[in-house]
């Protein structure tokens, strides 16, 4: 669908029967834009087709385990054989190979199986995994895909030839745990216990990423991570002055003891609710310095003020379901925009169209100078201006396509260094890259920078709106030195909105995009009697707004500066890109991203947060949990011979989908009491045997899955490297790799650890350098830390 918004001929290849997913309400978003054909590739003619398609392509993208494209004579070698300069494109559950290749990749089992789902235990006090509802998973490998496909174009049209892009389920897990696998790695080279994640962070929310009840009983996220941003929140709660005639507060918050936080945090939750949700909004929106959104729904989310004021919603006409109002291009591209396609195709309705056009489309030639195999943004120089997590780790996914990326940071480093003692999160957010350490407030700081920017093909930045500008470091400062540059701006609020100024964080996103609330499942709608009740929601609520809205426009950005390259590339042209991360995040609920008559509502979990149903969701077993994923008639089928339970298959109540759904309760009862009886190990071996996805969901937490776990390791998704500070590690892999390699072996950097070398290459000598380490316009922060 991205694809096709930004002007690519997608066809999508169909099932006489059609996609059964067509049936999933946010089905008519992906299927916009494309052309529909119907094709039995169980029949040689249908193969056929599909093989004489393909010889005319410049994509192809397959998803389903490896078996599936090799059946069907299109996986990777097969497809190169037909169109020598093909960008194939294997999307799969689990990567490629290894123990778990072949299980069916539902989303639910492979964030279960890696630990993402016990990550959660703390949302609830139950104890055990809880059920992770947003699909985050399938949003990275989707944009993963997007990010190689378009690299893997602009390194065809650099000489580069034919490219093979894989993506799983499994690598879409990788960009949200930020720092657990380095922590995991530490703690086994010096021969202690590995950190419990789960007892990270304390019980309940911090003052400044507080979710609060107000008046109507509804809630508000803050995401008022930095000093002045807090400030501003008590200011515009009219608490500042109350906390600071009482001695407890007086000394900076980083100092207050547990005490002291407790009492301001009573305080906090006790005046939030003498005004409305909406009441709170506008206090906050005309204080313009405090980061704070609504719990919505996404659904509800698409009539946010600042997504619509900033044009990010379209309607598009549905066959079926006729006006279709839902989240637009993902990216602002000023030369090159996205032109949203009409709406979902019928099954078929463009096989004859399509079967009898004739194509002509040359093969790109190979030619020497072309970039590295596996590296298709080889000879890109992108320089960062950025900070905490979302567009630091985009830029590092950038790296792990090939680009050189350099990262400039305050004196002090970034301040996502200092949230953690040691900076082991950075590691995460500066992989890949070159770091140099600037005061841009001093001109000869700001001249640095400019001419770091006329050597790049691509800047980012995520500050406010004018804050380019003021430091001479402006998209027109910038393209006036040097015209081809691609300069990239990440806000919170896209710059059209009314909010386009306003502080934002990830907690903020997350509600405001409704995958918070989502994750909640009954916390956000529940009655609140006393204070002690809304101290429990709120500790809730934080657990299931947790960092995920960061990755999910990492992702995003990524893809849409890799588009704005290969549009500089095919058509000669630098520009601005603009993404925010309200959109990004509608896009990792896409599912319910839709608004037209009679859209289902969105899934819900049960009480427990087990899932939505007894064929998708966690049971207990004799000694842990598992979670089942069958949704088709033929696994169900095989999941009663899985089980021993024959008598099971032939109960009228479970016969059909229908009939499951009306006896969903007594369907997941009759499973609890099979699946308590042996261990989830054993249980995951048997449906893996059946070919079905039943696996174990409290094996370990995600650092400790990628460590060690065979399917991980199989794949080398977590590739080792040599950080200066940290030594020898593994580190998270790319999202996406190219030609069989990814960048994850480049380690992340010190504040600064370039400086000397960058400046040198900006024709610097040592004399100067030294003068501008003595004036403080450049530094770096030392190896050691304590």
């Amino acid at each position: 669908m991205v694809l096709a918004d930004y002007g690519a001929d997608v066809v999508k290849i169909e099932a006489p029967g059609g996609d059964r997913f067509r049936s999933l309400a946010g089905s008519p978003l992906w299927l916009r834009g494309k052309r529909s054909v119907v094709a039995d590739l169980t029949t040689d003619a249908g193969l056929a087709d599909l093989h004489r398609l393909v010889s005319t392509a410049d994509v192809l993208a397959v998803s389903g385990p490896p078996s599936r494209a090799r059946r069907w004579g299109i996986d990777a070698d097969a497809a190169i054989a037909l169109r020598p300069d093909l960008v194939h494109c294997s999307i799969t559950g689990w990567g490629p190979t290894g123990p778990l290749a072949e299980v069916p990749g539902y989303e639910a089992a492979v964030t279960a199986r890696s630990g993402r789902m016990l990550a959660f235990e703390r949302q609830l006090r139950r104890g055990g995994p809880v059920f992770t509802a947003v699909p985050v998973a399938g949003h990275v490998a989707a944009f993963g895909a997007v990010q190689g496909i378009v690299a893997g174009l602009l390194a065809r049209a650099r000489g580069g030839g034919a490219q093979r892009v894989e993506t799983s389920l499994l690598q879409g897990v990788l960009p949200f745990d930020l720092v657990e696998l380095l922590l995991v790695e530490m703690a086994e080279r010096s021969g202690v216990e590995a950190p419990n994640i789960l007892a990270a962070g304390g019980d309940m929310p911090t003052l400044n990423y507080h979710p609060v009840r107000t008046k109507d009983g509804r809630w508000i996220q803050c995401g008022n991570l930095l000093e002045h941003l807090m400030m501003a929140f008590l200011d515009a709660t009219d608490l500042l002055g109350e906390l600071l005639v009482d001695e407890r507060f007086t000394e900076p918050m980083g100092t207050w003891d547990e005490a002291t936080v407790d009492e301001a945090r009573n305080r906090i939750l006790v005046r939030m609710q003498e005004r409305t949700a909406d009441e709170w909004m506008e206090v906050f929106r005309s204080n313009g310095n405090v980061a704070a959104e609504v719990f919505v729904t996404t659904t509800q989310g698409l009539d946010h003020p600042d997504v619509v004021g900033n044009g990010d919603i379209v309607t598009i006409d549905d066959p079926v379901h006729g006006p279709v109002r839902t989240v637009g291009p993902i990216a602002e591209l000023t030369a090159t925009p996205a032109v949203v396609g009409p709406g979902a195709p019928a099954l078929g309705a463009h096989t004859a169209e399509v079967l009898g056009e004739q194509r002509d489309n040359p093969v790109v030639p190979t030619r020497s100078g072309a970039p590295t195999a596996g590296r298709p943004l080889e000879g890109i120089t992108v320089v960062e201006f950025a900070t905490i997590i979302a567009a630091p780790l985009a830029t590092s996914m950038l790296a792990d396509l090939g680009a050189r990326v350099i990262k400039v940071e305050p004196i002090d480093g970034d301040p996502y260094r200092h949230l953690i003692a040691g900076g082991t999160p950075v590691a995460k957010t500066t992989a890949g890259k070159s770091s140099i350490c600037i005061d841009l407030k001093t001109a000869a700081g700001r001249q640095i920078a400019r001419d770091l920017a006329r050597r790049a093909d691509v800047v980012v930045h995520n500050a406010r709106p004018g804050v380019p500008e003021r430091l001479g470091l402006g998209e027109e400062e910038l393209r006036a030195d040097n015209p081809g540059l691609i300069w990239v701006s990440l806000t919170g609020y896209g710059r059209r909105s009314p909010g386009a100024k306003r502080p934002a964080t990830h907690p903020c996103a997350g509600a405001a995009t409704g995958g918070a609330g989502y994750q909640s499942g009954a916390a956000v709608t529940a009655p609140c009697e006393t204070l002690d009740d809304v101290r429990e929601m709120s500790r809730q609520l934080v657990r299931a707004n947790e960092s995920n809205p960061d990755p999910n426009t990492a992702v995003v950005l990524a893809a849409a500066v890799v588009l704005a390259l290969l549009g500089r590339e095919r058509f000669g042209v630098g520009q601005a890109v603009y993404a925010n991360m309200l959109t990004a995040n509608l896009y990792a609920n896409a599912d319910d991203a839709l608004q037209y008559a009679g859209k289902p509502d969105r899934p819900t979990c049960d009480d427990e947060l087990l899932g939505p149903s007894a064929g998708y969701r966690l049971y207990r077993t004799a000694d842990g949990w598992l979670l089942l994923a069958v949704t088709t008639d033929d696994e169900w089928r095989r999941c009663w011979t899985a089980i021993d339970r024959a008598d099971l298959a032939d109960d009228e109540r479970f016969a059909t989908p229908p009939a499951r759904a009306a006896a969903d309760d007594a369907l997941a009862e009759a499973l609890g009491e099979v699946f308590a009886k042996r261990p989830a190990s054993e249980w995951e071996e048997r449906f893996v045997a059946a070919g079905l996805a039943g696996v174990r969901a409290d094996a370990a937490t995600p650092g400790l899955f990628f460590a060690h776990d065979a399917q991980s390791l199989a794949n080398d998704f977590a590739p080792e490297c040599t950080h200066t500070r940290f030594g020898r590690h593994r580190r998270w892999g790319s999202v996406v790799r190219v030609n069989g390699i990814g960048g994850g072996s480049a380690p992340g950097a010190l504040a600064g650890e370039h400086t000397d070398v960058i400046l040198a290459e900006l024709g610097r000598d040592a004399d100067e350098i030294a003068r501008l380490r003595a004036a403080v316009v450049v530094a770096s922060e030392p190896v050691g830390w304590t």
